[in-house]
């Protein structure tokens, strides 16, 4: 999966959280041993854990080693020293030791127990034993069918019944058991805070790495959607939508940094604890595996069918969430327009039917996760039931000691829950599947317009103009079946003016874009100072050629730092004579703090013609040795227009400059004029010439000059 390909890129932090999550299981897994051993060991055995006794009376040491082969009885004589007060100390044994002789005096101590509260006189057989009365093949013989009854014991509950001869003994010696019982529950309970408190650490450690991890998956792949993107020519852009590429950015990674935490705290550690918690169970009790394996059975067959009935809607879901988005933000851009025709109503209705189709999705997934935790906990509270019902009979038989039932159900729980928490997931998982394959595909969509192996930039002048060419260009929209350019040919010479004429729809502003490549031409070539713009880097295209968009766009920030925008260290007698020049420094020195007042976002909070203005003078601050004006002029009056263009006649005339004009006005003094009609280049010259040879011209001109103002040469 293709978030499991993510989280492995930070493979470090997922093994230190896979080994503390190990640790928090074992933690999490010895709790309920030591809560059984409470009840077995503390409680029914007044934490005694040893068949064999600590102290011994010699009566009873007899009747112990009568019972056994000789060499295990001398066995249990020598692990005894006699004492001062007439009884058998243990000796101070190794652990192994101690052990042996547990398994060695475990039956007979059950049996010397079992004698005792049948009312058999051990005591009076060991006479006769002594007498030469009762031989030992004949003792032996006895014992042997009283081990037999035994075998047909669960093997806990001989070792509990040993255990208790232990201690009625060591009671019968003025022991004190209450306070050995006290000491047990002491130290078993330190134990079982000790474990809590250490998988408190861990848990607390792997939220805190699964968090940061998850968070720094976020990060890269917002890095890595962004650096894509801002590769884009217009053609992926408008592949995916803004709205879409939004939408991948902030949703769609929030969705996979999410399940990125689930899967490090929760899902990894699912597994370790069910298979964790399988092996302790039967370990403690296999008798009882069947209802785990019917529980198991039952969590999957539920997991299965909910994974069906779920998993399509995901999809569907993020599509309708792009569907929604699409729609706010086109009602935000396009609200003026909306009020004007009062189409509010309209709006809404549309945004409330995408907005109710999200939601009946959302519903349905909704409900689906929801009905999952009411059956899950069904399933647990029935195995618990099947657990008590089954482990009682168990008890009642004396086949099992209560403890083990009090463990089983803990760990029935914890393995139970362990597939709550993976099924769970495993119905999430598809969304962020999805969300995760929406990111990749944008950040997996290798961009049209590349830069080339080995860039020509050393082969561009170093003159104050550039000279541009387009030679038999034609270009044609992907998906479009009829060329926007046809042929198009022309030159603009170094420090020249270019200006480009047409009607709407002509390919005036498709001109502009093919030079600064933000489209690849079809066929032809566009050249700058003699080298296909293909041959060289972007970065190196985009420092030659300025350009001047034809919606004038600003950025959050101030004055300066949009028209600084090319070099955030340019100083501020740069800024303010591109402002001069732009015709933009009058208004800027009544704005509050001047170059440093404040500009909203999109330029919002200042006028569409001073927009234009400050967009002019960001280019103008560029290093930039031709400027692309595209209909860059449209907002600006008539003698701002003229001043304009004759500040860039004076202050640049080094520069080369190409405008796509609207009004003929502004481009009657250009050094050449080129018309565009349908695509193709229909006139080119300067304003006499072509108002003698151009009927294309002729019409433009006819239609916004007078005679007077074309014969004056300039209408302003």
């Amino acid at each position: 999966m293709r978030i499991i390909k993510y989280l492995l890129e930070h493979k470090v932090a997922v093994a230190v959280i896979t080994l503390l999550l190990i640790v928090q299981v074992v933690c999490d897994l010895s709790i309920p041993n030591y809560t059984a051993d409470i009840v077995d060991v503390g409680i029914q055995q007044a934490g005694v854990q040893n068949a064999s006794p600590e102290q011994i009376r010699p009566d009873t040491l007899d009747e112990i080693c009568m019972l056994l082969p000789d060499d295990q009885a001398q066995a249990i004589r020598d692990a005894y020293s006699l004492g001062d007060d007439g009884l058998y100390h243990i000796n101070d044994l190794s652990r192994d030791a101690r052990s042996n002789l547990d398994s060695v005096m475990t039956d007979p101590m059950a049996i010397w127990l079992s004698a005792s509260q049948r009312g058999v006189d051990l005591g009076s057989i060991l006479s006769q034993y002594r007498d030469g009365t009762i031989s030992h093949d004949q003792v032996q013989q006895e014992y042997q069918t009283m081990v037999g009854q035994l075998d047909q014991m669960d093997p806990s509950i001989i070792s509990q019944q040993a255990i208790a001869a232990s201690i009625e003994e060591m009671t019968e010696n003025g022991y004190d058991v209450d306070h050995i019982r006290f000491d047990y529950l002491m130290r078993t309970g330190a134990t079982m805070i000790g474990f809590t408190l250490v998988g408190m650490v861990v848990a607390i450690l792997v939220s805190y790495l699964a968090s940061k991890t998850s968070a720094k998956v976020g990060r890269d792949l917002r890095e890595r959607l962004f650096r894509r993107v801002t590769e884009f020519s217009d053609a992926e852009v408008q592949k995916f939508s803004a709205a879409s590429l939004i939408t991948r950015g902030t949703n769609d990674v929030q969705q996979v940094q999410i399940v990125c935490v689930m899967l490090l705290r929760m899902v990894m550690y699912a597994p370790i604890m069910a298979i964790g918690g399988i092996v302790m169970m039967l370990r403690t009790d296999s008798q009882m595996s069947w209802i785990i394996v019917l529980a198991v059975v039952a969590v999957i067959s539920l997991v299965t069918i909910l994974f069906k009935a779920a998993s399509p809607k995901f999809r569907i879901m993020q599509k309708l969430i792009d569907q929604v988005n699409l729609i706010a933000r086109e009602l935000l851009t396009g609200l003026p327009v909306v009020r004007a025709f009062n189409r509010q109503t309209h709006e809404e209705e549309r945004f409330d039917k995408a907005s109710r189709t999200l939601m009946r999705t959302q519903l349905f997934t909704n409900r689906t996760m929801s009905f999952m935790q009411p059956a899950m906990m069904l399933i647990m509270n029935g195995v618990s039931i099947l657990i008590v019902w089954f482990g009682t009979g168990l008890v009642d038989t004396g086949s099992m000691q209560v403890g083990p039932v009090i463990a089983s159900i803990t760990y029935a729980m914890q393995i139970i829950f362990s597939f709550m928490i993976i099924s769970m997931v495993s119905i999430i998982l598809p969304r962020a599947n999805v969300a995760a394959e929406r990111v990749n595909e944008v950040i997996s969509t290798v961009p049209h317009i590349k830069d080339p192996a080995t860039p020509a930039d050393d082969q561009l002048k170093d003159t104050p103009g550039a000279k541009i060419e387009f030679k038999n260009v034609t270009f044609e929209y992907p998906g479009s079946s009829e060329p926007v350019l046809s042929h198009v040919n022309f030159q603009v010479n170094p420090g020249t003016t270019t200006a480009i004429v047409g009607a709407t729809g002509s390919g005036k502003s498709t001109v502009l874009k093919l030079a600064m490549r933000f489209h690849d031409v079809t066929d032809g070539q566009i050249c700058v100072d003699g080298i296909d713009i293909r041959d060289l880097s972007q970065h190196a295209l985009r420092a030659t050629l300025g350009y001047v968009p034809q919606k004038a766009f600003l950025f959050q920030g101030t004055v300066a730092d949009n028209v600084a925008y090319s070099d955030a260290s340019m100083d501020e007698s740069r800024v303010e004579s591109s402002l001069e020049t732009a015709q933009a420094s009058d208004f800027v020195s009544e704005m509050q703090g001047g170059i440093k007042a404040y500009v909203s976002q999109g330029g919002t909070n200042i006028s569409g013609g001073q927009r234009q203005r400050i967009s002019i003078a960001r280019a103008l601050a560029s290093s930039a040795r031709a400027i692309l004006f595209d209909d860059s002029f449209s907002a600006l009056d008539f003698s701002t227009d003229a001043a304009l263009r004759q500040a860039l006649a004076k202050r640049e005339a080094g520069r080369t400059k190409i405008v796509v004009a609207q009004r003929v006005s502004t481009v009657l003094s250009a050094d050449q004029i080129v018309v565009l009609d349908e695509g193709r280049v229909v006139g080119l010259g300067t304003h006499a010439s072509l108002m003698k040879t151009c009927k294309v011209y002729q019409e433009i001109a006819h239609s916004q000059l007078s005679e007077s103002e074309l014969k004056g040469g300039d209408a302003a």
